[in-house]
C-alpha cells in the first residue's frame, strides 16, 4: 500500500490510560476532549494550523491557566485527532489509504486550510488522494471501505464518488489490453511482468487476467457502496454476464444458505462465507437477497441454475417479498432445462406442511418455462421425432424438461399428503408432444397408486386400485 510521509520530528506523544500527553518539556496549557480520550497539548501548534481550534481557544476565558475544549463530532474520533495533533506538531506520520479519508474529512472539519500555514493538512491529503489513491485499484478500494464510517463527510467532499469511479473505470478496462497491474507484483514477478526463477527473468508472461478478477475485492464493500459501484459499472456498458457473476459471488459470500448444498466439484475458497465474524442477521440477509434480485438482470443463462435455486430456497426461508420469490421463479423458468432433479426437490417451508416438497413452486416454474418456450417458438406438436427419445443427445429443451418433471413426480409420489389434483395438474402441465415415451410418467403413476392404496382400508384392497383415482390418472 502506497504512503506519503509527513513531518520530520520524532514522536513525543505518550498515552497514559485515556489521555495523551505531548512531552516536549513545556507544560500543557490546553486539554482537548474527543470522546472518552483527553489530549493534553499546547495552544500554539493547534491554533496555528486550524481555524476551528483558533476560535475555540479564543472563546475560552483568558484568566484560566489551562483551557479545556471539547470536539464531540470530529470525523474518525480520537484516533484521527491523534494524527491531526501530531501533524500540527510536525511529528513524523504516514498518509495511507487506510487513514487519508479520515484525515481529509477531519482537516475540512477543523478548517486546516492554507490560510493557517503552507502545506496544511487539507492540501496534503488532497494531493495524496488525487496523485496516489485515485490512480490505484487497491488504494481506492481501501479508501472506499473507510468511507462507510464517515459517509456524510466523505460524500460532501466527493471522496466516495471518486473512489467508486476509479474502481468502475478499472473494472471495465481489460487489463490484458493495456498491461496495467491489477494486483501488487509478487516476489516472483519482475517489474516488466515476466516470471522470475531464482532472480533471473525467464521471459515467460504471467497468466492473463480473467474478467472476474475484481469479484473478491469488491465483495468486501458494504451493500450500499457495492450497489452504487455495480450501478456505475452497468452505466459504463460492462457486460451483463460479468455483472451477474459479481452479484452471485457477493450473494454466496454473505448468504450462508447458498453454500450448504454445494457439491465438492463446485467448492472454492473464493465462494465460501467469510470465516471471520458471525454471518449477517436474517434481516440483513433478507435485505441483501431482495437487493440482489433487483440488481440481477432478467436474462437467461447469466447465473447458474443451481445458484438461482439456492437463492429461491433462501428467499422462502427468509420470507422475502412475493415479488422477489416470483422473479427468481421466472429466472429459473427461463432455463429450467438446465436444472437437475436435486434442484427441484425443494422442501416445503410453509407452516401448513401440506406436502413434503414444494410442488406448487415447481408448478409455477414449469408454467413460466412453457410460456417462454411457446413465445420463443420451441418444440411444437409434431416437431419431436423418433430421434429425440429420452437419453438422446439431441433432446430439445421441452423434452428435457418433460423427463425432469416425470422424475420429479416419481420422487414426490410417495408423499402421503400429496393430493391427486396437485399430482394430476403437474403431470398434465407437460404437453403430450414433449414426451416421446411415457415410461417415466407411468412409473410415477405406479408409485403414486401404490402409496394411495396403502392408505385405504383392507376391504378396499380387493379392487387393487382406488376406483376414484384411476379415471383421473388415465386422463393425463
Amino acid at each position: 500500500m502506497a504512503c506519503m510521509k509527513l513531518g520530520s520530528k520524532s514522536d513525543a506523544f505518550q498515552r497514559q490510560g485515556q489521555a495523551w500527553f505531548c512531552t516536549t518539556g513545556l507544560p500543557s496549557d490546553i486539554a482537548v476532549e474527543v470522546g472518552e480520550m483527553s489530549f493534553h497539548l499546547h495552544k500554539f501548534p493547534l491554533l496555528s494550523r486550524s481555524g476551528v481550534m483558533e476560535r475555540l481557544i479564543a472563546e475560552v476565558s483568558e484568566g484560566d491557566e489551562k483551557c479545556i475544549i471539547t470536539i464531540p463530532d470530529i470525523p474518525g474520533g480520537a484516533k484521527t485527532f491523534e494524527l491531526v495533533a501530531k501533524f500540527c506538531y510536525g511529528v513524523k506520520l504516514e498518509l495511507t489509504a487506510s487513514n487519508v479519508v479520515y484525515l481529509r474529512c477531519a482537516a475540512e472539519h477543523l478548517e486546516m486550510t492554507e490560510e493557517y500555514g503552507e502545506g496544511n493538512l487539507i492540501s496534503q491529503t488532497e494531493t495524496f488522494l488525487n496523485q496516489v489513491v485515485f490512480h490505484s485499484w487497491k488504494d481506492s478500494l481501501k479508501a472506499l471501505q473507510t468511507c462507510d464510517d464517515i459517509l456524510p463527510y466523505a460524500e460532501e467532499l466527493n471522496i466516495t464518488r471518486k473512489c467508486i469511479e476509479t474502481l468502475a473505470t478499472k473494472a471495465c478496462t481489460d487489463p490484458n489490453l493495456f498491461g496495467w497491474p491489477i494486483m501488487e507484483r509478487g516476489p516472483m514477478q519482475s517489474p516488466g511482468g515476466s516470471v522470475l526463477w531464482n532472480g533471473i527473468s525467464t521471459g515467460a508472461r504471467p497468466k492473463n487476467s480473467s474478467p472476474d478478477w475484481w469479484y473478491e475485492d469488491i465483495s468486501t464493500l458494504s451493500l450500499p457502496l457495492y450497489k452504487r459501484l455495480i450501478s456505475i459499472m452497468e452505466s459504463r456498458g460492462i457486460r451483463q454476464e460479468i455483472i451477474a457473476g459479481s452479484l452471485a459471488f457477493y450473494a454466496k459470500k454473505y448468504l450462508p444458505g447458498l453454500n450448504r448444498r454445494q457439491g465438492a466439484c463446485e467448492s472454492s475458497s473464493r465462494l465460501v462465507p467469510l470465516a471471520l465474524g458471525a454471518p449477517p442477521s436474517e434481516g440483513d440477509q433478507k435485505v441483501l437477497l431482495e437487493e440482489i434480485d433487483r440488481l440481477l438482470p432478467m436474462q437467461k443463462g447469466l447465473v447458474p441454475t443451481k445458484v438461482l435455486f439456492g437463492l429461491l430456497r433462501t428467499a422462502m426461508i427468509l420470507k422475502a417479498s412475493p415479488s422477489c420469490v416470483s422473479n427468481l421463479e421466472k429466472r429459473i423458468g427461463m432455463q429450467l432445462d438446465q436444472a437437475t432433479l436435486e434442484d427441484l426437490l425443494m422442501p416445503n417451508f410453509s407452516y401448513s406442511m401440506e406436502t413434503l416438497y414444494n410442488v406448487d413452486c415447481v408448478q409455477r416454474i414449469l408454467e413460466h418455462f412453457l410460456a417462454i418456450d411457446q413465445i420463443t417458438g420451441g418444440a411444437s406438436p409434431g416437431s419431436v421425432d423418433d430421434n429425440q427419445l429420452i437419453g438422446s443427445p439431441s433432446l430439445t429443451p421441452i423434452t428435457t424438461v418433460a423427463k425432469l418433471i416425470d422424475g420429479y413426480l416419481a420422487e414426490v409420489a410417495p408423499d402421503v399428503n400429496l393430493k391427486l389434483p396437485k399430482f394430476q395438474a403437474l403431470a398434465a402441465a407437460v404437453p403430450e408432444y414433449a414426451r416421446p415415451l411415457d415410461d417415466g410418467l407411468y412409473r410415477a403413476i405406479d408409485i403414486y397408486l401404490k402409496v394411495q392404496m396403502a392408505l385405504l382400508p383392507l376391504a378396499d384392497h380387493e379392487s387393487e386400485t382406488p376406483y376414484y383415482i384411476v379415471p383421473n390418472l388415465i386422463s393425463i
